[in-house]
């Protein structure tokens, strides 16, 4: 008997708009400028969607197959990462994960405060010392929020979900009936080269901005777990992915015919405010700086949690220390509250004290994100060639299954190819201070610390990179901000 049987009540729409409102997030504001200004031409551009659209879609489909033929792995991507490669590469998994959403908190904050500026001149331009203590102060509220136990919020969800619709779909229609697309301006700017990076490499320099816009796909396909069949559930999680894809690539399109390259890689972030104030005056700049407030306010409460559920949920899997579980009289795992806000805390500061950008910020957390990405479409193609999907309900026929195992494992090691070597060097602090948890959560298990060779290989590996790249940073060569 399926115990969550009366969990599975949802149809294809109320799933699909769901998981559409969980994935649609700070991206969607800023691509419009963010190609432009990391070189990529629009050819270039249009070839990085059509390289995210099928990888991204087979990743996508993966999770969602893992989620049917896996249902035994509950604590997500982490347990992928463990089950399928140890507990060595399920515990960075799981760190790599709780650090990119950390990190997101750092980039909502940082387009947050800009798009407040613009309506409040003593924060500067949203990196200054008021700003600073007004994230501060929001962050610590969040947390002392979830303490009292509030693990959701419906109606903020609403909200967030109108306040991110609205303006996107004004521009997407104003653009379009105001007649503001130009041929013209869309091929001058057709196969710019503005750094002489080639086009390969320009289509490289797209990844992190697509990748961006599709974090929390993951998630949303785990709810999907909530459709009345598994073929509701594979039809929602398509019809989630395509809506999403449709939509980016359309504003993309649009936004490159209505200005140049030159002059979209100039806007102010949030650059889809400067491409819908191209159209309709000031209006159109001030309605996504309310869209985009409202819905980053709403995300940073969504991400306390999720950050919360992030420490929790590895050490109730034994891969954090035991202390992360412990939970006060709300029921609030209290040490993991706690632990996501003081990280919280410590990147606004490095922020502030580096006047950190909104797009250094999601690079980082794209970058943080890709190793689970990465394992995980890995894990489903073991899964794949084992056979362990082979006559489960809605693993597919033989050639969809292997069609989204390489697809979703090719494109997660193209992400881990494409962030560069400097990100790598950044990955490598980023990752080892998480040993600390794992020796711990080790130690009170009674367990060595490794439990393969290579595992420890690994480890070493990723130590030596580490020390090379802090002196690196400390010499300048690399920049993390």
């Amino acid at each position: 008997m399926d115990n969550n049987k009366n969990e599975r009540t949802l149809g294809v729409f109320p799933l699909m708009m769901f998981a559409v409102g969980v994935t649609l997030a700070s991206g969607v504001f800023s691509l419009s400028g963010d190609f432009a200004a990391s070189g990529a031409s629009n050819k270039a551009t249009l070839l990085g969607w059509l390289v995210c659209g099928i990888g991204m879609f087979g990743l996508c489909m993966a999770f969602f197959k893992l989620s049917v033929v896996k249902k035994e792995l509950t604590s997500g991507l982490a347990a992928y990462g463990r089950v399928g490669f140890g507990e060595y590469i399920g515990f960075n998994v799981a760190w790599g994960y709780w650090i990119s959403a950390i990190l997101a908190i750092g980039a909502f904050v940082s387009l947050l405060f800009r798009s407040l500026s613009h309506f409040f001149s003593f924060l500067g331009e949203g990196t200054n010392l008021a700003s600073f203590i007004i994230a501060s102060l929001l962050v610590w509220i969040f947390a002392c929020i979830v303490l009292r136990g509030v693990n959701e919020s419906i109606i903020i969800n609403i909200f967030v979900v109108l306040a991110k619709a609205i303006p996107i779909i004004v521009a997407v229609f104003a653009i379009i009936l105001a007649g503001a697309f130009s041929w013209d301006h869309f091929m001058t700017s057709f196969d710019t080269d503005i750094y002489g990076q080639g086009m390969f490499d320009q289509i490289k320099s797209t990844t992190f901005v697509t990748a961006w816009t599709f974090v929390g796909i993951e998630g949303a396909v785990v709810v999907s777990g909530r459709g009345r069949t598994t073929k509701i559930s594979g039809q929602a999680t398509v019809g989630a992915f395509l809506t999403l894809f449709i939509l980016y690539v359309l504003i993309s399109f649009l936004s490159m015919g209505v200005m140049t390259n030159a002059e979209l890689a100039e806007l102010d972030t949030p650059s889809l405010g400067g491409v819908l104030g191209a159209v309709v005056g000031d209006w159109g700049v001030k309605l996504v700086d309310i869209g985009v407030i409202v819905s980053l306010v709403g995300a940073l409460f969504t991400y306390a949690i999720l950050n919360t559920d992030g420490c929790y949920g590895p050490a109730e899997q034994g891969m954090f220390p035991a202390v992360f579980t412990k939970k006060n009289a709300a029921g609030a795992p209290t040490w993991s509250v706690i632990a996501a806000a003081l990280l919280s805390q410590v990147l606004l500061v490095v922020m502030f004290l580096n006047d950190a950008s909104f797009q250094a910020c999601y690079a980082l957390s794209t970058a943080g994100i890709m190793v689970p990405y990465a394992v995980s479409g890995l894990y489903y193609l073991k899964v794949v060639i084992k056979g362990e999907d082979k006559g489960i309900e809605g693993a597919g026929n033989d050639f969809t299954r292997w069609l989204f195992a390489i697809l979703g494992a090719v494109y997660g090691v193209w992400l881990l190819y494409s962030v560069g070597w400097v990100y790598w060097m950044i990955l490598a602090i980023l990752y080892l201070p998480g040993c600390i948890f794992y020796f711990k959560a080790r130690k009170e298990q009674g367990k060595k610390p490794f439990d393969k060779t290579w595992e420890m290989v690994l480890f070493v590996c990723l130590a030596i990179l580490c020390v090379v790249a802090i002196v690196l940073t400390a010499k300048g060569a690399v920049a993390w901000f």
